[in-house]
């Protein structure tokens, strides 16, 4: 078969490329923006990209299109293929329909931590023999590679709630059909396709009804909204982690060690570098998960034990003259707050200088603007960068008094944190895009100033 992806740049587009080159169909594709890391890996798998989407490209004939969901009415492209009456299907429809339909799908949802549950699950799976199939939403830095079609009867994909395509407003992971399903956690995001916290609850739920009775839940049970996704109907037994009677991972010690217990028994102690209640619960997640597949939880534990986590996720870029530089995925209020908790404990009393780009379609909306300040608490300074935000995050960050600062420009943004910085301070830079490039332009900036 011969697919061409529309939008094949994304992560989860490019990972559905990998896959079905390597399942033997041949794959082209294009996108607005093609551009390295992304280019370079697809082309290396021998996959002809091309820029823009020129109707031209309908000369390549394919049995069908693959459509991504930046993929919009007007899209040139898009559009002659609907004039001609052509054949096209959404990415994650595809995926389903040839390379998950005869696998064992284990499916990772929730707000916060898809990808690194999800990476650990692979993980844990691969250190135990498995050698199973995987996309997932970053880099796992055992894998080096976000996606792989695998040679076993176990599929590990992150499950995201964000919609499908164009002409398909349901969540993507109502087209997985999991065996085993991981509810991480669900809070109120995604306000550009969601009204509500109950439209998302809806489509959680709509993920509920299609995990088979011989199938298993695993749900965090310490949090509430999920508790009522379960109450609106569950065919599935279920197990739930943070919750009394279930998985549940004691305090972590100083040297990253914490004891894994379920139904009260003792099932060993992690030891990691990872930061974290966040990756506690995780952890716990993906070590039941895996015991549905046949993983002792010991076994878990142990693979758990050379976890290397993913790309981007308390990250260390650098340390210059004894100032660390970290970059982190970690754009919601919730996901900002758990991030410096975790870097908190790690630093003890040392200074935290946290550099925000909120650059979501939920924060760009302003939605959550007033949770904002009280999620950069444990930060000593803060730099926000309002560059295409929209609306002024003075008032949002006010609580923050003398400790927050806004810029508009990135050089004078890298300016003032580097002209901040001193030996012993740790610079968290969060954001879910590039943040035009912030790490190197910091880094070479403190080795100027340093050198």
């Amino acid at each position: 078969m011969h697919i061409h992806i529309l939008g094949i740049c994304g992560t989860f587009m490019g990972g559905i490329a990998v896959i079905a080159t390597a399942a033997g169909h041949k794959v082209t594709g294009c996108d607005a923006n093609v551009y390295p890391p992304m280019s370079t890996q697809l082309e290396a798998q021998g996959i002809k990209l091309m820029e823009g989407f020129s109707v031209d490209q309908l000369s390549l004939k394919p049995d069908v299109f693959v459509i991504g969901n930046v993929v919009t009415r007007g899209n040139p492209l898009m559009e002659e293929i609907l004039n001609r009456g052509l054949p096209y299907i959404s990415g994650p429809q595809w995926l389903a329909e040839n390379v998950l339909r005869n696998r064992r799908v284990l499916a990772v949802a929730g707000t916060h931590g898809k990808t690194t549950t999800t990476a650990m699950l692979a993980w844990i799976l691969e250190h135990a023999g498995f050698r199973p199939g995987f996309l997932i939403g970053g880099v796992p830095e055992n894998f080096g590679i976000s996606a792989r079609i695998g040679d076993a009867p176990c599929f590990v994909i992150e499950a995201d709630e964000y919609d499908t395509a164009f002409f398909d407003k349901r969540s993507k992971f109502v087209h997985y059909s999991p065996r085993t399903a991981i509810l991480n956690n669900l809070e109120f995001d995604h306000a550009d396709i969601f009204p509500d916290l109950a439209a998302i609850e809806t489509q959680f739920h709509h993920l509920v009804r299609t995990v088979p009775a011989n199938g298993l839940i695993v749900s965090n049970g310490g949090d509430m909204n999920l508790e009522r996704v379960l109450e609106r109907g569950c065919w599935t037994p279920v197990e739930r982690f943070a919750a009394r009677g279930g998985w549940q991972a004691g305090r972590q010690s100083a040297d990253g060690r914490f004891a894994i217990t379920f139904d009260g028994h003792r099932q060993g102690d992690v030891q990691w570098p990872l930061l974290g209640v966040h990756n506690q619960l995780n952890a716990l997640a993906a070590i039941a998960a895996a015991r549905h597949a046949g993983v002792a939880p010991a076994l878990s534990i142990e693979a758990l034990g050379t976890f290397a986590n993913v790309k981007r996720r308390l990250e260390l870029r650098g340390v210059v003259n004894g100032i660390s530089v970290y970059d982190d995925f970690a754009h919601h209020p919730t996901a900002i707050r758990m991030t410096l908790d975790g870097l908190r404990n790690k630093v003890n009393g040392a200074r935290i200088l946290a550099v925000l780009e909120p650059r979501s379609n939920t924060m760009k909306l302003g939605v959550m603007k007033d949770a904002l300040a009280g999620s950069l608490a444990d930060a000593d300074r803060v730099f926000c960068y309002s560059a295409g935000l929209g609306w002024d995050p003075s008032t949002a960050l006010a609580a923050l008094g003398a400790r927050g600062e806004i810029h508009g420009d990135m050089t004078t943004l890298v300016t003032a944190i580097a002209d901040t910085a001193k030996a012993g301070d740790h610079v968290l830079i969060m954001s879910n895009g590039g943040f035009g490039g912030i790490h190197e332009k910091l880094l070479a900036r403190l080795n100027a100033a340093h050198g």
